[in-house]
């Protein structure tokens, strides 16, 4: 089983859909865990009326310390063995949960997988596509690859947080990053499939366009790049060393 894990805060303009696109992948073996952080407008009336009607919907709502304590929720609460996150305003193609569990089907116990992801202006016309081909940590960590762009486009096994942990509660901007960076150190297996699986917004106003509107996003973006590569064992962190001084000699 797959479990999809959606947080959740005032967020009814886009929940309804959110709920949709899972139901219309039409995924015999998904349960789709909302967790809401104690909305004020409709998101949970909105959420209720589906999970009366689809038995696959389980839902929380109550207060939260931010969206990464809202998806160790949904983590801890879990049935399926296999993990994907999707914000209430991103969404998946046709058909990628069913791709998904037969992919995993061939993967040891814990992997990380990781396709395409389409990024979206408001009018919902691609601007880009995320191709993380290169999944090695070191060029990921010193910005020659890209680095997976938003959990639409990534799946793991749930016992991988029993290698990395669960999401860190003091991070509320980059905590994608930061598990990226512990998945690709922590799985057996990191894989990537040249398919397009995740659709992310880029939206004016949200929490992630503001942060980097005001330069905040990289600032974090390279303190959590910094703290990983002093995790790394001696002889990597030689080579992020000496690939760096590369760098800036040809500059």
């Amino acid at each position: 089983m797959i479990s999809i894990i959606t947080p959740v805060y005032n967020g009814e303009k886009f929940i309804e859909s959110c709920i949709k696109v899972v139901i219309d992948q039409k995924c015999p073996e998904v349960e789709h865990i909302i967790v809401d952080g104690g909305s004020t407008d409709l998101t949970v009336e909105i959420i209720n009326h589906y999970a009366e009607n689809y038995s696959h919907i389980r839902w929380i709502s109550e207060k939260d310390q931010g969206q990464s304590d809202a998806m160790n929720k949904g983590v801890l609460a879990a049935k399926g063995e296999i993990i994907g996150i999707l914000n209430v305003d991103d969404f998946y193609n046709y058909n990628v949960l069913n791709r998904i569990l037969e992919i995993f089907k061939t993967l040891p116990d814990p992997s990380f997988v990781v396709g395409n992801c389409n990024v979206l202006n408001e009018e919902d016309k691609i601007i880009h596509i995320n191709k993380p081909q290169n999944l090695n940590i070191i060029p990921i960590l010193l910005k020659q690859a890209p680095h997976p762009f938003n959990p639409s486009a990534y799946f793991y096994h749930k016992k991988l947080h029993e290698v990395i942990g669960l999401y860190d509660i003091n991070e509320h901007y980059v905590m994608d990053l930061d598990f990226i960076f512990k998945a690709i150190r922590g799985a057996e297996k990191v894989k990537y499939v040249d398919e397009i699986w995740g659709n992310y917004r880029s939206i004016e106003g949200t929490k992630t366009s503001l942060t980097k509107l005001n330069g905040q996003h990289t600032q974090l973006a390279n303190y959590i790049r910094k703290k990983h590569i002093k995790k790394l064992p001696l002889l990597q962190q030689c080579q992020v060393a000496y690939i760096y001084l590369l760098s800036k000699l040809k500059k």
